[in-house]
């Protein structure tokens, strides 16, 4: 910005608009400490002292709702992001405040909650837009979309990737089984199960705005190069489009290799860091296995705006809250 604005200010002397809340997820960093998220944030740049602060004080999730209850569960979703509930020393859990969801005993009876019916319903795409499943770790979230695709009914084709190492070289260190059996975070799988009317999210930006990393669809017709699907969230919302094979080469590894998958994903249910920037009118969250990361627990409820939209499955109804104070205050 100096350079094109010939301007030796910050910037280049332009005025820079940013938004966020410090509540929510940080910057992911793997293998990381606090520390290194924290060093990370935007609050620990030298700029941060250069900027000055405006606040937005309604949550339009809960304004849109209408409804009672959603004033105290917005007062409520402030603590658990401020990290003001209070938490047990000698578990180091917490435990939800009261009428803030609906409490399930299981995970089967949390995806019941969230998708009834759903052998009658995954054909309605306003249906299926509204709700998901939230968990912190991908194994759960894996776990989750295989229970949740099996109660539809139809054939389960398997579309397997082509792997190589970039470098021919690397070839001998890496045969292709080892590469196959790799799972890595923001890429497809090797062996992509899906069927008709499963719930996939894209991994890639293919055609903006409309095909975004993040955008839902719902799955029409499986082809064996191209999968048809239809928007289900958005500007785009019913809109059909097709998903090709992609090569998709993987940053966070020691070695480069390339994926040519199609960049999807199941999406009945997601983790809670993909779910950041979705508003669902129901929501489950599976914390069978707790957060792990600043602000997790409270981006995965506050995607409603209501308590009566929430669910969630917790041992004995406590979980815990991780915030770090440093990256709020």
């Amino acid at each position: 910005m100096k350079d094109l604005r010939g301007n030796s200010r910050r910037f280049g002397g332009a005025m820079i608009l940013l938004s966020g809340d410090f509540r929510q997820t940080l910057p992911v960093i793997p293998k990381s400490i606090a520390a290194d998220e924290i060093n990370a944030c935007l609050k620990s740049s030298f700029l941060w002292w250069h900027v000055k602060k405006l606040k937005l004080t309604t949550n339009m999730r809960v304004a849109l709702q209408n409804d009672p209850s959603a004033a105290e569960f917005s007062r409520q979703l402030l603590a658990l992001g401020n990290g003001h509930i209070l938490i047990d020393v000698l578990t180091g859990l917490i435990s939800f405040p009261a009428n803030f969801c609906e409490f399930t005993s299981s995970k089967e009876e949390l995806i019941t909650k969230v998708f009834p019916s759903i052998e009658i319903n995954y054909n309605n795409l306003d249906w299926m837009s509204e709700r998901a499943i939230l968990a912190a770790k991908n194994k759960d979230v894996d776990s989750l979309n295989f229970t949740i695709q099996s109660k539809i009914a139809g054939e389960l084709p398997s579309y397997k990737s082509v792997d190589s190492t970039t470098d021919e070289n690397e070839a001998v260190n890496y045969p292709t089984e080892f590469l196959n059996s790799l799972d890595v975070p923001g890429t497809p799988p090797h062996n992509l199960q899906v069927k008709v009317g499963s719930i996939i999210i894209m991994l890639r930006n293919l055609n903006p705005p409309k095909l975004c990393n993040g955008t839902r669809l719902s799955v029409k017709k499986l082809m064996n190069n191209v999968i048809q699907s239809t928007i289900i969230k958005g500007n785009f919302k019913g809109e059909e489009v097709l998903i090709p094979r992609i090569p998709i080469i993987p940053t966070d590894l020691p070695f480069q290799f390339k994926r040519i998958q199609f960049p999807v994903r199941l999406a009945f249910a997601m983790t809670i860091n993909k779910s950041q920037g979705q508003s669902l009118e129901v929501c489950g969250i599976n914390l069978e296995f707790p957060c792990f990361s600043h602000g997790q627990l409270y981006v995965a409820s506050s995607r409603v705006g209501k308590p009566s939209s929430l669910f969630i499955f917790a041992p004995e109804n406590k979980t815990k809250n991780i915030v770090y104070q440093n990256a709020i205050y």
